[in-house]
């Protein structure tokens, strides 16, 4: 068993969710307050009683997606958009000139986000995965570059540029996506992304700034990794944001705010 605190809206009982008839060619909308949960090493642990899963794109199946989908579960297909990682299958492909300043995690760095010509295929490629697989939705992480010591003098124009590039990819496929952090970016791009996912935005008293994304109807995915419960979740009930008490390395355990 994990710490799994039942309690928010869609994240008690069996973890199911009244999700709303989609047309025919119309994205999902993930709804403020919505639980959710956020694994991206180790085995997929199917159990978690959330009824959204936001899990890596390359190592979980197109079986793990159905038989997630069957369960009454939307998926969110995390990968790294703004970053080169060394041990994924399509890393050869991405030419060294590209590639940048360490990001802080082991094989890792930067890419070049003004180069949208070589990156641009690299990145619908990945999209074309996730869209196979049968996830709803996109995570796309390391989206504010122009924030970081990237090795490139990249501006905030030009991040507002890749950005967008990535939302429209997403959304050509018939997939949602999330802006990922990149707070200063909010009011530009919320009209762009579909939900938002956020780390530490409590700990850095930073939450307030992801309200844009709650007044237009759309969620906002947080995860706290050295705060207890119960230093956010009553602000973040407030906020209606979905808040998790997550471990760094986010594999299966959660504590979700009750």
């Amino acid at each position: 068993m994990y710490g799994d605190a039942a309690g928010r809206r869609g994240d008690d009982g069996d973890g199911t969710y009244p999700w709303p008839e989609q047309a025919p060619g119309e994205r999902w909308q993930p709804p403020p307050g919505v639980g959710w949960q956020w694994q991206l090493t180790g085995r997929l642990d199917t159990s978690v009683k959330a009824p959204v899963y936001d899990v890596d794109g390359f190592t979980t199946t197109k079986e793990q997606v159905a038989a997630l989908r069957k369960a009454g579960r939307k998926t969110i297909c995390y990968l790294s958009t703004g970053a080169w990682e060394d041990f994924r299958p399509d890393a050869d492909a991405f030419p060294k000139d590209l590639l940048g300043k360490g990001n802080g995690w082991t094989g890792e760095r930067w890419v070049d986000i003004r180069r949208v010509a070589e990156l641009e295929p690299l990145m619908a490629k990945r999209f074309d995965m996730c869209r196979d697989k049968g996830f709803d939705a996109v995570e796309p992480d390391n989206m504010d570059a122009y924030r970081n010591a990237s090795g490139f003098p990249l501006t905030a124009d030009d991040q507002l540029r890749y950005n967008r590039l990535i939302a429209k990819l997403a959304h050509d496929r018939g997939l949602a996506v999330g802006l990922k952090n990149d707070l200063d970016q909010i009011p530009e791009l919320v009209g762009d992304f579909d939900f938002a996912v956020n780390e530490q935005c409590a700990q850095y008293d930073e939450c307030e700034r992801l309200t844009p994304f709650i007044a237009a109807g759309k969620a906002v995915f947080h995860a706290e990794y050295e705060l207890p419960t119960g230093r956010f979740c009553d602000r973040a009930r407030e906020l209606k944001l979905s808040s998790l008490q997550k471990k760094y390395e986010l594999g299966p355990w959660r504590r979700a705010c009750g």
